[in-house]
Formats: structure tokens, sequence, C-alpha cells
């Protein structure tokens, strides 16, 4: 209507001048879904000759971020955050213990009290590399590690501060546990972006599982059999390879003594002083064979059992403990108890060793009797049809296809009718490969090519599957991505890997094979 003044749209956010001359800018963000107050987005612009044009800059950001929903929707901080999502994610006791152990001694102390919005890469990188200095998080000073938190006299257990990194496999499952829940966050739209994905993850730390020696594994089995029970326990955790909690679960009723066969498909879980049974680690049941002296120790020593039973009154029923303190096997051990136990033997001995080097020689001394990976993995219970067998034993499984080729060429019959036989004791020197050809230790593409190709031969790979991506072997290896492309490219330049546009590359069939899309065609 004429003659009324126009109206002016009403400006979203505010910006207030502080008596310091400072600007204050505030946005209206919705509603807290914690607390289910308001939510406002707040930053102070320092006070100069330039701050109010520094405020609208700030106050056109915030309204930008609201209006793509890049902001935080709450004030929650880290703590909030982390109880919230301890709450609700579904893993195994042990493994929330161990959450909850990490989120107590590292992450709440530095993270706890900051608003999720104010975390980025930047600080979650300063964080880490803070870790990698020390894990106790010094101030750089001289001072005393006590042995204990509460008051008590000094004695030889406290000793001077010396700063140690903590260990980057424990590094990568806090940023795995920040990960999780800062995803949960975005999720539930509490925020817009999830800061841990900017910032660097920890690498991922190379295996290395250093198994006792032929003499060592003799030695310990030796000290072990001083006390019957407890040999029998190392024996079976050294032939087996199966796990602690594992070898506290096993009962009479599952060891079959006509087939020879272990059926493992339960383990003891602990947490502290209490105990509880549950599945595997992988949640699968396995069937092991055991060869015929562990199963005739394994019968002698349930006639054992069943005659100190019967001498103290009791009856072993069938589905008792194998390992256990109680007569009647009613009870399992403690797998702490055995970790600590084991230690103190290898003390003695004078080595420094824990029980779970047990599994790794079993794992070690199969591959070097030319197991193929598959059938190894499926004795110790490994995921992924022998992925991590590979990635864990990746040089035995070298080692083990270097002496196969030898053990092909001893049996091979000898030339006599060859026209070259006269020449074969004098091998001509050979010009310098061409570039990516052969296997030159000094180039880690080839290195890694040589890794995948024995993993070929030997059956860990079969035709038609996929391989490591171009990620994991570049983690798996602490290369470059490009590095890693280098060795795929080389292998299927001899055609052992076939790569295709969009898909991941996979382990070629024989030449005398026609493929389609989906593998080998029907003869």
């Amino acid at each position: 209507m004429a003659g009324q003044p126009a109206r002016r749209k009403r400006q979203r956010g505010e910006v207030e001048i502080l008596p310091s001359g400072s600007f204050r800018v505030r946005v209206y963000a919705g509603v807290d879904p914690l607390s289910g107050k308001r939510h406002y987005l707040r930053e102070t612009v320092p006070a100069g000759p330039s701050a109010a044009k520094e405020a609208e800059k700030v106050r056109t950001r915030l309204l930008a971020e609201v209006d793509d929903r890049r902001n935080p929707r709450t004030s929650a901080t880290v703590n909030q955050l982390i109880d919230r999502y301890l709450s609700v994610v579904e893993v195994e006791e042990s493994t929330r213990a161990g959450y909850e152990s990490m989120c107590r001694n590292y992450i709440r102390p530095v993270l706890g009290e900051l608003r999720i919005g104010r975390i980025d890469g930047e600080m979650l990188d300063a964080f880490f590399a803070e870790l990698r200095r020390c894990r106790r998080r010094c101030d750089r000073r001289a001072g005393t590690d006590h042995h204990t938190a509460g008051a008590h006299d000094c004695d030889r257990r406290c000793k001077p501060h010396t700063c140690r990194p903590l260990g980057a496999s424990y590094m990568r499952q806090i940023h795995n546990v920040l990960n999780g829940a800062f995803t949960r966050a975005v999720r539930w739209r509490w925020i817009g972006t999830n800061p841990v994905r900017q910032a660097e993850a920890p690498p991922q730390p190379t295996p290395d599982p250093q198994p006792p020696t032929a003499s060592q594994a003799a030695a310990i089995a030796n000290e072990a059999w001083g006390d019957p029970h407890w040999g029998m326990l190392v024996w079976l955790a050294m032939t087996t390879g199966a796990r602690r909690g594992e070898l506290c679960a096993l009962r009479w009723d599952r060891i079959d003594f006509t087939t020879g066969i272990v059926d493992i498909g339960t383990s003891i879980g602990q947490v502290g002083a209490r105990t509880w049974e549950k599945t595997t680690k992988t949640h699968q049941r396995r069937r092991i064979v055991v060869d015929p002296q562990t199963l005739a120790l394994l019968q002698a020593y349930l006639r054992h059992s069943a005659e100190t039973a019967a001498g103290l009154g009791v009856e072993l029923r069938p589905d008792s403990f194998v390992f256990t303190r109680s007569p009647d096997g009613s009870t399992w051990l403690k797998p702490d108890s055995l970790t600590q136990r084991y230690a103190r033997m290898c003390a003695r001995l004078g080595w420094s060793m824990h029980l779970h080097q047990l599994r790794h020689y079993s794992a070690t001394e199969l591959i070097a009797a030319g197991v193929d990976v598959r059938t190894v993995a499926g004795r110790l219970g490994h995921g992924g049809g022998g992925t991590t067998t590979l990635r864990v034993y990746s040089a035995w499984v070298a080692e083990a296809d270097q002496r196969a080729a030898g053990s092909l060429a001893a049996r091979l019959p000898q030339l006599s009718a060859s026209p070259w036989t006269e020449d074969a004791s004098t091998v001509p020197e050979l010009p310098a490969p061409a570039h990516g050809s052969g296997r030159d230790k000094g180039n880690p593409y080839e290195a890694i090519a040589a890794d995948i190709r024995a993993a070929i031969r030997c059956g860990a790979l079969l035709p038609g599957e996929p391989i490591p991506t171009i990620k994991e072997l570049a983690r798996r290896y602490e290369v470059a991505e490009a590095t890693a492309h280098r060795a795929v490219a080389l292998l299927s330049a001899s055609g052992e890997v076939v790569v295709s546009r969009g898909r991941r590359a996979r382990v070629g069939y024989p030449a005398s094979t026609s493929t389609t899309q989906d593998g080998p065609s029907d003869p």
C-alpha cells in the first residue's frame, strides 16, 4: 500500500560489541538433542580496526554452516559422546573393557572436556604425536614413575621417569574408538563431518611374531613337564596353536580319542577377576586333528585325572574341564594365570616370552613343513580364508615357497641326453634385468609382488580370488600407494593378476583355462 514503509527482512544471527571492543557473533543452530535447549554457535572476533567487517564474515560463515548442516547441533563434550557411544556399541565384554581402559587413560584426560564441535584433524594429529613422544604425556621434566597412584612409600618399583612412546597398535585402536564414536555422532546429526577422518591414522604395525626356536621350544616343554598338569597344557598349546582361553574352556567330551579330533567351540573370557565362558574370538567352531603322540598323552592325562578324582571320592564327568584346579573338573582356569605362569617359567630359563608365542610356533612349524596356508588358518581359527595368516606369517610363506622349489629340483630326473648337459655346471653371466623384471630386494614394489606371487603359488590365493587392495598393500608394507600400484602392474604384466576397470584385481587363471566375468567356464 502506498505511503507505508517497506518491511526490512529480519537479520539472522547477532553481532554484539563487548566492553573490550571485541565482537561476539551468535547464530541460532536449532535445539540441542541432549539437553532440549536452544543451541547457538558462538565465535568472538578480537578488537581491531576491521573487527566489524570480520564479525560480519564470521556471521555469514556460521549461517552457511547451519544452512548446509555442517554445524554441530549440540554442545556435547567428547566425554558425553564417548558415554553415549559405549552405551550403544555392540562388542564383547572383554573388548568393551579395553575400550573403557583406552578412554579412561588416554582420551578423556586430554579431549574429554572439549566440545565435539571444536575437535579437528590438527588437534587429533597433535594428540597422537604427544602419545608417540610419551605415553604418560609428561611435561619433559625429571620425575618418578610410581608403581601406584595412592599414598605409599617408594621402593625399587618406583623408578625415574623415562619417556616411552605408546605402541603403534594401541594408538591405532584408540584411533578406531574415536572414529567409531564420531561416525555415530555424524549419523545422529550431532555434527556435520567426522574430524577423525581429517587426521592421519597411526600406521598399521608390521607383524613380528618371533616364535621360539626349536631348541627353546624343547627347553620350555621339558621345564613345563615338571608339573604334569602344566606340561600337558603347554604341550597342547604348542601342538594345536589354540588360544589360551580356548585351552581353558576345553572339556573331555570334546576330544574324540577314536579319530584324534579336538573340537574347539568355546573360550574363557576374563576382565579383572571375573571370568565367563563365551564363543571363540572368530565366533566359529573348528576341529583340529592331533598327532598320535599328543593323543596318547591326552589319554594318559585322562587316566591320571580320573584316578586322582576317584582317590578323593569324586567323579570326573564327561563334560569336565581338561585343565582345572578342581578334582572333579567343574571349574576352569583363569587365562591371565596361564600368561603369568608361562612368563615366570620362561624368565627362569633366561628368556622374556609370552604364552601367545606358542601359537606362533605352531603356525610357523606347520608352514615350514609345507602345509598350505588355508589349512594352517583353519587350525589356528583365523578368519578371511588365510588372509590374516598370510599377513602375519608372510616371511615364512615365502621361505617355504623357496624350499618347495628346491625340493622339486632335487626330485627332477638327471639330464643325460640334453645338448646342454656339459655346460650345465657353467652358468654364464647374464645382463642386468630389464626394468620391472625379476625380484630385486632393493625395490619395494618387487618385494610386494614376490610375496603375492608366493601366496598364489602356495594356494593362499586361488584363481579368481581378489588380492588385497592398493590401500591395504600400501598400509601393510608401509609404502606409497604408487609403489603398491607398481607391484600390481608387475603381476598384471606377467599374467598372474587380472586387472579390470572398476573391479578389484584378481588372481589370474591358467592360460589353458578360458575365463568369463565370474570365473573359469565349464570345459
